[in-house]
């Protein structure tokens, strides 16, 4: 058991918690650290030569709160210093170690992004959950974001980066980047990243499983089963596609006839819901509502995979679940 020190004694008399130590501590004990510090090891330097390296689990508890705070190098530093969650989440204690300064996170950050750690984390994480019985197979449902990013930051060669791009939404332009994602009814993730302004229905099938009877999207996927690519794939073109239709298309009835049209539409938008809740997390709960700086496809990407992989885990851990147990049986 690790002794307490002086700052821990005086901050368990408080009589409430933030929220975002709340988060952190239902965050520490659902991530399986072992696990992705294993999946880490191979690529990590083993430090023959020169100074030792920092333990992974360190430089993952500082990469983590990054990701799910949108901080900065700099920003993660302060908020350590700065914050008794932040601290207590890396397990820092002033008077037997030193903060990481902002000059270490972006090597162990590249490191991921250049190995694909991330898609590594999301499919164990996923794997894990098949296994446990807590994801279904069978539908799918599919949608897409956007993730605005800065208009006016250039590179050395005076260019915008050429994964991001313009688009409309309704009445509103967006500058950024488009994740796609698939999800089942209870959680699991397929990713896909790309610019703005290409359209929903290029991606959509390459976020589907071999064993997908039915899926559903929202009427940005209207005509999805005409598409080429799906009529010359016989697994494709057998799928029961549950499309919504656009608001107000379907025909009004008089008020003594049930609209079993509007009917139908609700309940696809009820299993189609799903998909949102996710982004929620994402968006909302880790702040990430944009890229930092000049976006880059692999920084993004990765990122984007390891908070659509907490997300699976937040919501585990909020419906009461673990995965600690069965992560032995997991082949990672």
């Amino acid at each position: 058991m690790k002794q307490e020190s002086f700052s821990d004694m005086e901050c368990s008399c408080r009589k409430k918690k933030t929220k975002r130590e709340e988060f952190l501590e239902i965050m520490g004990e659902i991530i399986p650290w072992e696990e992705w510090i294993g999946i880490i090891r191979p690529y990590y330097p083993a430090g023959k030569r020169g100074q030792p390296p920092i333990e992974i689990e360190i430089m993952l508890r500082m990469y983590l709160p990054q990701c799910w705070f949108s901080l900065s190098d700099e920003g993660v530093e302060d908020a350590i210093y700065d914050s008794y969650a932040m601290r207590k989440f890396m397990g820092i204690n002033f008077l037997e170690q030193d903060v990481l300064d902002a000059t270490t996170p972006p090597h162990f950050r590249h490191l991921l992004e250049e190995h694909e750690i991330g898609k590594l984390f999301l499919d164990a994480i996923n794997r894990c959950l098949e296994q446990t019985g807590r994801m279904m197979r069978g539908g799918r449902v599919v949608d897409a974001t956007l993730i605005s990013a800065p208009s006016s930051i250039k590179d050395a060669e005076k260019k915008r980066a050429p994964e991001t791009h313009q688009t409309k939404k309704g009445s509103q332009w967006h500058f950024g980047m488009k994740c796609h994602t698939g999800v089942d009814a209870g959680s699991g993730f397929s990713i896909r990243w790309k610019p703005a302004n290409g359209h929903d229905v290029t991606v959509a099938a390459k976020l589907l499983r071999e064993d997908d009877e039915v899926v559903y999207r929202d009427s940005a996927y209207l005509g999805l089963e005409k598409w080429e690519e799906i009529k010359q794939d016989p697994r494709l073109s057998a799928i029961e596609y549950r499309i919504n239709r656009r608001p107000g298309r379907p025909p009004r009835v008089s008020d003594n006839t049930i609209d079993w049209e509007r009917h139908i539409e609700n309940r696809k938008s009820a299993v189609r819901c799903k998909v949102e809740h996710p982004y929620r997390i994402v968006k909302n709960i880790f702040g990430s509502q944009k890229t930092d700086g000049l976006p880059r496809a692999a920084k993004n990407l990765n990122r984007l995979r390891v908070l659509f992989a907490s997300a699976n885990l937040y919501m585990l851990a909020r419906a009461g679940g673990s995965l600690n147990p069965a992560w032995s049986f997991c082949a990672l």
